[in-house]
């Protein structure tokens, strides 16, 4: 059994519709234990996110940043930081913005940042970037082509009953998947290193 935490905070809606997304593709794999946890409730659920195998973290971009209400959440981490809590745990991140671009890159490269501090092991998206060809299509998976996270692209307008793009959902299910499988390998590689020791 592995133990999942998506820690997120969603500001409209659209980046709660992401995590769902990253929840259910975790879902697929058997032997996942998956908790999602908006970024209000991480108070009574410290222990659920210590006791975690691998944390993937969503947050809007705004203003080509994470949220505040998510950067308050990190910088709550400092104690666990100290103790080394999080070292050697899965890490893995998503964002949306109303942009197509919206420097949804810098808000990944801040989470990452974050989890190297933490001592964390990324776990990238793995996939090649979509709709970069004269025969792509914006349903194909990782249309907005990123490799560190998955992105996802709401017009600000647009209700998140409607948006993000169902190619965004998806790209953010295939991350979740990979996460739960990922988690799976680094758990028995590590159940294995005991045994041999």
């Amino acid at each position: 059994m592995v133990k999942i935490a998506i820690v997120y905070h969603s500001g409209y809606g659209h980046t709660a519709v992401q995590a769902k997304a990253v929840y259910r593709g975790a879902s697929e794999v058997a032997g996942a234990q998956i908790t999602l946890i908006p970024v209000e409730e991480r108070a009574q659920n410290w222990e659920v996110i210590d006791d975690a195998d691998a944390i993937v973290f969503g947050s809007p971009t705004y203003f080509g940043s994470a949220s505040a209400q998510f950067k308050s959440f990190l910088d709550e981490t400092s104690g666990r930081w100290l103790e080394g809590r999080w070292v050697n745990k899965l890490a893995a991140g998503f964002t949306n913005s109303a942009g197509m671009s919206g420097d949804k890159l810098a808000t990944l490269q801040q989470i990452n940042h974050f989890a190297m501090q933490h001592g964390m092991v990324w776990v990238g998206l793995g996939l090649p970037p979509g709709n970069n060809t004269s025969t792509g299509s914006p349903e194909d998976l990782n249309r907005l082509g990123g490799f560190l996270g998955a992105m996802s692209q709401a017009d600000a307008d647009v209700s998140a009953k409607v948006a993000p793009a169902g190619s965004d959902l998806r790209t953010a299910e295939y991350l979740g998947r990979r996460v739960a499988e990922i988690a799976h390998l680094w758990q028995s590689g590590r159940a294995s290193q005991a045994v041999a020791s």
